[in-house]
């Protein structure tokens, strides 16, 4: 009899960890963007919550944390509890600022356990109709003449527009200003008004601009050109040789966590992102869906991890 309860009791200790993990999700889940709204990272998130919330009937609730070059958000998340409950919606800056920054609050690697790539999000380097260039070779020659150096917006220090325009300027040979945003959004709304001449803006969000005639868009960053605008060069194609920026995006959530339970999620959230409502609307926007598994997302941050320590390096950029 002895013998049974100890077999019992070791039995429902094994299954103990099992039933928990299966039962997930079975609570809310925090889903932090850590940037401002109004970018391609906050339209992603709430789709994809949305999408899980119906699925699974738990609330996901998006929670925007911006600031620091995505640094804050990612800390909160880095300091949360290691059980699949409080995710992140990550963007290059995720690889970019070991390198860019000095110091960070965080490991990039053990901290975070990668959940999924979601989507790529080409950026097109736009203009404001003002400035009289029609062409990569136009603006380049302007900025070699003018008397000033132009100023270029980012959605703050060391995201990736900003490193983007960086590696453009050092390729080109050319001097531009940098004025850092609090956010996508308000570098939007300035580079509109006119007070800033011109950007590397994603295509989710400077595409109504373009048709509108409020932006000029002189070349996409990628190798490759964009199937929202085929007829738009890249920027390698336009005066830059070599020049390729291809921001991604994807959601990472606390290391160690279970890792069935991150499998869960990768799988769920893939399958939402191949649903034609959904993948019809992000390549409407400009973005290209990009789904992966855990495994095959966290090979591809090491690899860029080294990729944009080389860039910073060669650029010279820094952020502290």
């Amino acid at each position: 009899m002895l013998r049974r309860v100890v077999l019992a009791i070791l039995l429902l200790a094994a299954a103990g960890p099992c039933v928990a993990q299966v039962s997930y999700p079975g609570k809310s889940i925090r889903f932090v963007v850590p940037y401002p709204p109004g970018g391609l990272t906050d339209v992603l998130a709430r789709i994809i919550g949305q999408k899980l919330t119906e699925t699974w009937g738990q609330p996901v609730l998006v929670e925007n944390r911006g600031g620091g070059g995505s640094t804050i958000g990612s800390d909160i998340v880095a300091k949360s509890a290691s059980d699949g409950y409080t995710l992140l919606m990550v963007a290059a800056d995720l690889a970019i600022n070991p390198s860019l920054l000095s110091k960070l609050p965080y490991d990039t690697v053990k901290d975070f356990a990668p959940v999924t790539q979601v989507a790529w999000g080409p950026q097109a380097l736009v203009v404001h109709p003002s400035l009289p260039v029609r062409s990569v070779r136009e603006l380049l020659a302007h900025a070699k003449s003018a008397p000033r150096p132009l100023n270029y917006a980012s959605g703050g220090n060391g995201t990736g527009a900003h490193l983007a325009t960086e590696l453009f300027k050092t390729m080109a040979g050319i001097e531009l200003v940098h004025v850092p945003y609090k956010g996508v959004g308000p570098a939007t709304n300035d580079l509109l008004g006119g007070q800033v001449s011109l950007m590397f803006l994603q295509l989710a969000i400077a595409r109504q601009h373009i048709v509108a005639g409020k932006l000029r868009a002189l070349a996409v960053a990628g190798a490759k050109r964009s199937q929202a605008m085929p007829d738009l060069p890249t920027v390698a194609e336009a005066g830059v040789p070599g020049f390729d920026v291809n921001p991604w995006f994807g959601i990472v959530t606390r290391g160690e966590s279970p890792k069935d339970i991150v499998a869960k999620l990768s799988a769920e959230i893939g399958r939402i992102l191949r649903l034609p409502e959904v993948s019809e609307r992000l390549s409407s926007q400009g973005a290209e869906i990009a789904a992966n598994t855990p495994e095959q997302f966290a090979a591809f941050i090491r690899a860029e991890i080294g990729k944009w320590a080389k860039v910073v390096k060669d650029s010279g950029a820094r952020v502290d």
